[in-house]
Parts: C-alpha cells; structure tokens; sequence
C-alpha cells in the first residue's frame, strides 16, 4: 500500500518525471532526503517502474492510431499469439480479453497504408491468428499514461494540523461575528417606529 505523501509524490512524477526531489519535498512538505528514500522504496517495490520520455506521434510521421481486435487458435492458457503481436513496434499494447475477440492491440503507424501493410504483412504471418478486425481513430481526445491515485485525507500530518487549526479559528470566528449581532426582523421594526 502507498500513504498519502507517497500518493502525492507519485502523482507530481506522473505529471512530470524530471521533476527535482527539492521541487517535490517543497510540495509535500518533506525534506529532499525523505523524497529520495521513499523515491527509492517505491521502485524497489515496483510502484514506480519507469521515467521516459512522451514523445509526439505525429512530429515522428506516426498520424494513424487504431485498435486491433484479434481472434486466434491460441489453446487456454497459452499467449503464442500475443507474444508474437508484442514483438512488432508498431504495436504499443497487447491486452488479453473476454468475449468474441482474444486480444485488443494498440497500433501507432504512419496511415491507413502501413496499418494495411502490417495486418496483410505482419499479423497475417502469425500462423494462430484467425481474424482481424480494426478500429481507426479519428481524434483522442484524452490520451494518458497517468494512473488515477487515491485521495488520502490527512497525506500530510503538518499541513493538515495546519488546516485543521486555521478551520477551527475561522469557525469561532463566525460563531462570535454571529452571535453578537441581534437579528431584527423587517416586521419588528416597523413596530417599533411610533
């Protein structure tokens, strides 16, 4: 499990991996060398697998992205087909699913041209492959490799005393402000006008 200031921590480096342990001990509220060590914790453990690079597909020529729904002959409990789907680089992610289709992959190509080439070319030499169906996308409009990370209350212990006490000022605060006003009702003064 990850605490609260580790969720925080993973959570900047999602947004931006260079960012600087000072940068997010400043935002957490820790010192660098804590940063560090939990840093370290976390890829030890494998919560934290990588830092790369996102690059822009369409700066590299790569415009076309599509989904691959692939039947094969594969036997129960054998991925054959989708080790050899993985080894292409055009494929960016192999998923095993349920239902009509064994596998949904993820390709980045230059244009409805190559995606054919590789599907003709590529996935048709895979001897267990029985279908193909693809999907092109017209627009992504979210595209993200950033997993979503639970709210912890409380992730950092001086921050949170902080507002805990600065809520509890600003609340006497208004029980005072209110308190020592009387109300008056717009009916009680026109009685008390002779």
């Amino acid at each position: 499990m990850i605490d609260g200031i580790d969720s925080q921590i993973l959570t900047i480096l999602q947004v931006d991996a260079r960012t600087s342990n000072a940068e997010i001990a400043r935002r957490v509220g820790l010192a660098p060398s804590a940063v560090f060590e939990r840093v370290k914790k976390l890829e030890e453990r494998r919560v934290l697998q990588s830092c790369g690079a996102r690059l822009e597909p369409h700066a590299l020529g790569l415009g076309l992205l599509a989904f691959v729904f692939v039947r094969s002959d594969d036997y129960s409990g054998t991925l054959n087909t989708a080790t050899r789907l993985a080894a292409f680089p055009e494929v960016l992610e192999v998923h095993h699913v349920a239902g009509e289709d064994c596998y949904l992959v993820k390709v980045r190509v230059a244009n409805a041209q190559a995606l054919g080439q590789l599907l003709r070319e590529g996935f048709g030499a895979i001897k267990t492959l029985r279908a193909t169906r693809s999907t092109i996308v017209l627009e992504s409009i979210k595209e993200t490799q950033a997993l979503p990370l639970p709210k912890q209350a409380n992730a950092n212990p001086v921050k949170a005393r902080s507002v805990e006490a600065k809520s509890a000022k600003a609340k006497s605060v208004k029980t005072k402000s209110v308190t020592a006003r009387p109300a008056k009702s717009v009916s009680s003064r026109k009685r008390a006008r002779p």
